[in-house]
């Protein structure tokens, strides 16, 4: 899954293409490269991020979806989003696509119920907090036990509220420090008992680069690295700004298997 972000202030600034030709650009260079979807977000989600309205959320999103609706028909595509009236909106533009929700439906009360309303695939992910306060420090006592109780809990509310098709991601970075990213990462297998797909987003993240010393746009091998071992834990789903080392881990990963 290639990261497209259509906003000024994502950590990554490679990943950031907000005028119409570096969009139509960075979605063409992903394909080519092998990303077998896209992933469309205009709302940042690093630290310290500056809170954007519908509207503005909207007035990023609404020229690129049509866009990409119309110059990369059948090319799957999620759009990264908490808000349902965001959903509504993309799902008459375009029709079907994948809703990637950072916050799991519990940032707009409404979200689970227009997603099994319109019958979409849905990615699901763990944080503690809000928007503002997910990424202060959290204690658990097992992350590992946690997270995957949190998934199951997640799928009884999915599956009462009519939302038949969803994915579970851990939520990497997202209010766990350095320590519990990595055990939460060692207990991908754990997590895979919870039935359902699991997408890994690590590209690029503190995780990596802080131990090493390194800034974000030095940790492209240790990234890689750790791509390669998450497939092997169980991962299904990539989510990254470097399409083509992904799809070299994912090549290798096929041979190994």
């Amino acid at each position: 899954m290639g990261i497209v972000n259509v906003n000024d202030d994502s950590f990554f600034a490679q990943s950031r293409a907000k005028e119409k030709d570096a969009f139509i650009a960075r979605v063409e260079t992903m394909l080519e490269q092998g990303a077998d979807s896209i992933d469309i977000g205009a709302v940042s989600t690093r630290p310290n991020m500056v809170p954007v309205s519908l509207e503005q959320e909207w007035d990023r999103l609404s020229q690129v979806v049509q866009l990409f609706a119309s110059r990369f028909s059948g090319v799957r595509f999620s759009v990264d989003t908490y808000r349902k009236e965001i959903v509504s909106r993309v799902y008459d533009v375009t029709g079907p696509f994948v809703v990637n929700d950072i916050s799991a439906g519990e940032e707009d009360p409404g979200m689970l119920e227009r997603v099994a309303e319109l019958d979409l695939e849905y990615i699901a992910m763990h944080r503690k907090g809000d928007c503002i306060t997910m990424h202060d420090n959290y204690e658990y006592e097992d992350v590992v036990a946690e997270v995957a109780d949190y998934f199951r809990n997640f799928g009884e509310l999915a599956a009462a509220t009519g939302v038949r098709d969803w994915v579970l991601d851990p939520g990497f970075g997202f209010s766990k420090s350095i320590e519990d990213n990595y055990r939460l990462f060692k207990g991908l297998p754990e997590l895979a008992k919870c039935g359902r797909r699991i997408l890994v987003g690590i590209s690029r993240k503190r995780m990596i680069y802080q131990p090493l010393g390194l800034t974000p746009d030095e940790s492209l091998d240790a990234v890689s690295a750790l791509h390669l071992q998450a497939l092997l834990a169980g991962a299904d789903i990539l989510r990254v700004h470097d399409v083509a080392a992904a799809r070299r881990c994912v090549t290798l990963y096929e041979f190994l298997k």
